[in-house]
């Protein structure tokens, strides 16, 4: 799709979402139950919609916190639900509209100060900490939950990510601190939207300044900043005296990086501290749209100027489960380039780790991840698309790192334990610095190094028109209805349409040779498929693939 001659230019007045007709909307619009487009859609990372295409209003959040509050009681889940939110437009009137539910229905409810933002990880961190898994705990220490006195967390997240300031999300994560599984969201996502073909009886609710009053205010900063030295070389950021320039976008992480600039006495510049519902000061994405997307090097035009000012310069997207990483040299780093020369560097400089410790990739992700593997000497543990695929490892230490190609991540304790099952743009940015501070090298010269010894893959991700009957098709083709035997000159030496880490279905197809892959998956949101490929045979080789790729799987779709 072509890049709009706007990218990376400041946002002009007239771009900006009107915040008050989306708050408008967002009480007096309700959906209509018989259009599938107004009703609640869990994908990988909860409900998104916007108030103002009646598909994220006061009614889908009512409906959605009373599924909820049934699905943990038939769980079990009997502990405080600990609930946070980004700094979306939408986001504090949703949380409001949750509070009321969840009040009414008897639940502990853990909440943030009025009006403060609370990151994503830092939720799963408050979910694990309670469920005794915190600071310190080994893997193989902490108690079942089942065993927890005053019975097990879970939590909510109010945000739609790194998407449009017009957008908003509502996600949960259960006790085990990371994204809900499919079976969870599928429960939860039809008891909310048969609650609203009901008109929303069956919904119990309390007033605001009731569910208010009887929530806990909880100390999220203190209580994650704090631990923070558990997880990153903090002394050693601080005895190299690294310059670190922050961009948190606007989002929930900028109160996170004044505090812990302040507390752990690192020399960290918040360069844009302002938080701003319509986030006009942001620089529009590829597609001429706002986007507090950290790997974008449009969205980071701002950052990206300040380069040199810096020894390693970071950001977060709006609920800080994504980084991006800039460097002098090398600018914005590719998501898959910092992932694999983190990998690289953690997996040699964790010695508390335990020794049969795993690497988690999605299959998207680069194939340099794969070489680095090898290198390192440590098991490729390859998962669909979703970090719900790295809950698991997570939690019992057999994955010391699960990441994906669009810039998330989460590793281990240092000593080896639990850190979050949920993706932490925070301790990836502070990886950074650790990695320039013990290294002396910034991680895109150690990038640069990864090449020398593995070689320099081009990647690239493109998207091809798909109608629906197509992208059920694509979502269902096997291995041998594709009919590949050679991929741009070389022979196909895998084909799957399960993930060879977890055998569960990718939704799609992989193809791979010696050299190359490509993966084809159908979109979830629009009538397109997202092509992803990669080429250690240079540019020119990676065009070829693509152009194969498309051939190959449109020709299967033809066959139906």
């Amino acid at each position: 799709m072509p890049t709009s001659p706007r990218a990376g230019q400041p946002a002009a007045p007239d771009e900006l979402v009107d915040v008050g007709a989306l708050l408008d909307a967002y009480q007096d619009v309700h959906p209509d139950p018989a259009d599938p487009a107004q009703l609640v859609t869990f994908g990988t990372s909860g409900h998104r919609g916007s108030a103002l295409r009646a598909s994220f209003n006061e009614d889908h959040i009512l409906a959605t916190t009373q599924a909820i509050c049934e699905y943990r009681a038939a769980a079990g889940t009997t502990g405080p639900l600990f609930i946070g939110m980004d700094t979306h437009a939408l986001s504090a009137p949703a949380l409001a509209s949750a509070l009321e539910v969840l009040v009414a229905n008897g639940v502990d409810v853990r909440v943030a100060p009025a009006g403060e933002a609370t990151p994503t990880p830092v939720i799963s961190h408050a979910i694990l900490g309670h469920n005794g898994r915190g600071a310190g705990a080994s893997a193989g220490a902490a108690p079942a939950p089942t065993a927890v006195a005053g019975g097990v967390a879970d939590g909510i997240v109010v945000t739609p990510s790194h998407n449009p300031p017009a957008d908003g999300g509502f996600k949960y994560n259960p006790p085990h601190g990371g994204p809900a599984d499919t079976a969870a969201t599928a429960a939860i996502q039809n008891r909310a939207n048969d609650l609203l073909r009901a008109g929303l009886a069956g919904v119990a609710r309390v007033p605001y300044h009731q569910a208010l009053t009887a929530a806990t205010v909880h100390d999220f900063v203190g209580a994650y900043v704090a631990d923070l030295p558990n997880v990153v070389d903090l002394d050693a950021i601080r005895a190299a005296g690294v310059r670190i320039g922050v961009d948190p976008l606007g989002g929930a992480s900028v109160r996170y990086w004044q505090e812990i600039a302040e507390r752990h006495k690192l020399d960290i510049e918040v360069v844009n501290p302002a938080v701003d519902p319509t986030f006009g000061f942001m620089t529009l994405d590829w597609d001429g749209r706002i986007r507090m997307d950290p790997s974008s090097p449009y969205a980071m035009a701002s950052l990206l100027r300040l380069a040199a000012s810096f020894d390693v310069a970071l950001a977060n997207d709006a609920d800080a489960d994504r980084h991006g990483v800039v460097t002098p040299g090398a600018g914005l780093l590719n998501p898959n380039h910092f992932l694999a020369a983190a990998i690289s560097y953690l997996f040699a400089h964790r010695p508390g780790w335990p020794a049969d410790a795993a690497i988690g990739k999605t299959l998207v992700s680069s194939a340099m991840i794969d070489r680095v593997a090898v290198g390192v000497g440590r098991r490729l543990h390859e998962v669909p698309v979703g970090f719900k695929w790295f809950v698991d490892g997570l939690l019992d230490g057999s994955l010391g790192f699960g990441g994906e190609e669009s810039a998330g991540a989460s590793f281990l304790r240092r000593d080896g334990g639990v850190w979050t099952t949920d993706k932490d743009g925070i301790i990836a940015c502070l990886l950074a610095a650790e990695m320039t501070a013990s290294t002396g090298r910034d991680p895109g010269q150690l990038y640069a190094a990864l090449t020398e010894r593995h070689g320099s893959p081009a990647y690239r991700r493109v998207d091809a028109a798909a109608t629906p009957a197509q992208k059920r098709v694509l979502a269902a083709l096997t291995p041998a209805a594709l009919g590949a035997t050679t991929l741009a000159g070389s022979p196909v030496t895998a084909a799957m349409t399960t993930a060879p880490g977890n055998g569960a279905p990718i939704g799609g197809v992989k193809v791979a040779t010696a050299d190359a892959w490509f993966a084809a998956r159908p979109s979830g949101t629009e009538d397109v498929y997202k092509i992803y490929a990669e080429s250690f045979l240079g540019a020119d080789h990676l065009t070829e693939v693509l152009g194969e790729a498309q051939t190959i799987v449109d020709a299967a779709l033809a066959r139906g």
